[in-house]
């Protein structure tokens, strides 16, 4: 055990170290806080101990982290979410965002160094014989997904992106951007092989490491993204029938730790709440981030619960201030909460949507009026049980807003994969151009790479 807590530290630490240094970093590829030294794959708890130190990483920073610089908030500025007030942050609120932006590239290193270090232990594992038999399984089932997840954000954020399957650094140094469509067929393949790796039940009695169904969960919100109906239904039913395993809590419950909705968490460093509490919640005049009054005040039906249980506001002489109050704590030893990243809600507004287009609209309203009768809303097929597909298809769009709201970027994502973008943030952006679906790549990694080419206006 004190081998397993000093090889996570030694994890963590270099990527916090050479996180401070976005230059340094770009000079060593792969990232030496992403290799996984050979000796790591010498016993099943030593080797675990490199996934739990990516784990641990994705908690601290970057774009996992719920900090200021994760995709939740950085997202939640590039849609109508949030407002920012931060210079780093100001451009992703105002889509204008620089190719040398420091948060830009911050987000797309720490993408990359998890991918470097899930093909690390991939690599590892291959000769790996003092390992067991399931111990391997399941650690490559758990690399294999999170390459899968890592890639699913690159390629929704960036477009075609470098796929890089390997810590080979004489590939990976001239690799050209993939065709988006070749990248997805990457992220299932990755992800079916999880599936077919990775055990039945959680390791632990924490929700941290990914099981069967956590891959089905992402498998399909990807086949959502590829509009694969079918396939998005089959594999969120998948999830959803484990009711031994997961189901809907009520809305002050969902966030804490091991909640029975959570389908894939994370853990806070210790002593200490999560990064999206002590990032949203405001005691004062906001200095990074604040929820946009829009969402707070006029998007919600009158009797929506979730509008009491998830949204607050300070005032003082500058002003009113809202805030997302899904995290009830800001910092505390005592850790309560755990960060949510896949969770039951949105499997049930999968299979919705996915029914909606397959024309099941009878079950698919279903599906809908399980998250609306948590939120002590009408139910649908109660007030309008003969709503069109297309007028259904709507109401879904606009449950997700509400209940994914200030989580991962889904908002920002599904304005860019229902192409309702520009119809939307045009009028409410005044610098909104069509081309800001797509970030911009990092200019440093053009710098390093010179068969990287920029997205479109920038």
């Amino acid at each position: 055990m004190k081998t397993i807590k000093l090889i996570s530290l030694y994890i963590v630490l270099c990527a916090t170290l050479l996180q401070s240094s976005c230059k340094k970093i770009l000079e060593i590829d792969p990232p030496s806080n992403s290799l996984v030294p050979a000796t790591v794959f010498k016993s099943n708890e030593v080797a675990t101990s490199a996934i739990l130190g990516i784990y641990s990483v994705m908690a601290l920073s970057g774009f996992a982290s719920g900090d200021s610089g994760s995709i939740s908030s950085l997202c939640g500025l590039t849609a109508d979410e949030f407002i920012g007030y931060n210079p780093n942050l100001l451009p992703f609120y105002n889509n204008q965002i620089p190719a040398d932006n420091s948060a830009l590239t911050a987000l797309w290193l720490s993408i990359y160094q998890r991918i470097y270090t899930a093909n690390s232990i991939l690599e590892g594992l291959k000769d790996a014989d003092n390992i067991s038999l399931a111990t391997k399984n399941e650690l490559q089932g758990e690399a294999l997904f999170i390459r899968a997840f890592c890639y699913f954000y690159l390629v929704n954020l960036f477009g075609d992106v470098p796929l890089h399957l390997s810590t080979n650094l004489q590939i990976n140094s001239q690799t050209s951007r993939m065709q988006s469509a070749e990248v997805y067929k990457q992220i299932v393949a990755d992800l079916k092989s999880a599936e077919d790796l990775l055990s039945e039940n959680y390791i632990t009695v924490e929700r941290i490491r990914p099981n069967k169904a956590t891959a089905n969960a992402l498998l399909a919100r990807v086949y959502l993204y590829l509009q694969d109906w079918t396939n998005a239904e089959f594999y969120s039913t998948k999830v959803i029938d484990r009711t031994s395993l997961y189901s809907l809590v009520a809305l002050n419950d969902i966030f804490l730790k091991n909640s029975s909705e959570a389908i894939w968490q994370l853990m806070p460093t210790a002593n200490s709440n999560t990064n999206d509490g002590n990032l949203l919640i405001l005691t004062t005049t906001p200095s990074l981030v604040s929820l946009n009054g829009n969402l707070a005040t006029s998007v919600f039906e009158v009797s929506d619960k979730r509008k009491d249980s998830w949204i607050r506001s300070i005032t003082n002489a500058t002003g009113t201030f809202y805030y997302p109050y899904k995290y009830k704590v800001k910092s505390s030893a005592t850790v309560t909460e755990y960060s949510m990243v896949i969770r039951l809600a949105e499997l049930y507004l999968i299979r919705a949507e996915a029914r909606a287009n397959l024309n099941k609209l009878a079950i698919s309203i279903g599906d809908l009026d399980k998250i609306r009768s948590r939120a002590g809303l009408p139910l649908i097929a109660d007030t309008d049980p003969t709503i069109n597909q297309t007028e259904l298809l709507k109401a879904i769009v606009k449950e997700r807003r509400i209940e994914l709201f200030s989580e991962w970027g889904h908002r920002w994502l599904d304005l860019n994969r229902t192409r309702n973008a520009d119809l939307i943030l045009r009028p409410i952006k005044s610098n909104w151009q069509s081309t800001d679906t797509l970030f911009p790549i990092s200019k440093d990694e053009i710098t390093r790479n010179l068969n990287i080419i920029q997205n479109d206006g920038y």
